[in-house]
């Protein structure tokens, strides 16, 4: 793919590194000398400019770009070269939002978001140390979450089959077990009501409801 990232801060700077790693055609547009000067450290073309002129999307290619992504820590900037990406066609455009009350005029404009990353890393930072058993989570739509957790030795769950877990109520309704990482399967385990969990298994888990100590009682000793 051909994409403009605009801005190589602490959002772009990784982001860079991830779309060139994966082979990717990549122009960066950045206002400050210093972060541009970094940025050209990898396998990209650097604009050292300000992305809220159009001629700098024209000059970065945007106008024949897969997708654009704008990433500074100022809504007022984003926005302005999401339109601006929109006026020059660009077929994706994805933009970083700060502050939430800025939502709904990126979403108007028909843009991708990602809501105040700031605020996500807190939450996923909190998150560990409130459930440690917890190896990864991600919150779909108000309160449902799917996570991954690993399986204690002596947890209710290690040594029963689904179905028989279900029965003894260690699974609720809305919660369901989406896959299986065994460490000696090479592949992921479907799980089906007949599949036995043991102790070393991590599972990804759908909770309709979102993460609670019941949901977590059921996989791990609650030791930690």
């Amino acid at each position: 793919m051909y994409i403009v990232i605009v801005g190589a801060g602490d959002i772009g700077t990784p982001l860079i590194e991830v779309a060139t790693s994966g082979g990717n055609e990549v122009v960066v547009v950045e206002h400050d000398e210093e972060r541009a000067e970094r940025a050209a450290h990898y396998d990209c073309l650097v604009i050292n400019d300000d992305a809220t002129v159009k001629e700098t999307l024209v000059d970065a290619g945007a106008d024949r770009a897969d997708a654009l992504i704008s990433t500074t820590d100022r809504d007022a900037v984003n926005i302005m070269v999401c339109l601006l990406s929109q006026e020059l066609e660009v077929p994706n455009v994805v933009s970083v939002v700060h502050n939430p009350e800025h939502m709904s005029l990126f979403e108007r404009v028909g843009v991708n978001t990602m809501q105040n990353p700031q605020r996500l890393i807190a939450e996923y930072l909190y998150r560990a140390v409130e459930r440690p058993s917890i190896v990864d989570y991600m919150q779909v739509g108000e309160e449902a979450e799917v996570f991954e957790i690993d399986v204690d030795a002596g947890a209710p769950m290690a040594g029963t089959t689904i179905s028989e877990a279900a029965q003894a109520g260690l699974l609720d309704d809305d919660l369901f077990i989406v896959a299986i990482e065994r460490p000696d399967a090479e592949s992921p385990v479907v799980p089906r009501g007949s599949t036995t969990i043991r102790a070393g298994d991590r599972l990804t888990v759908y909770a309709a409801a979102g993460v609670t100590d019941g949901v977590t009682s059921a996989f791990d000793t609650g030791d930690e």
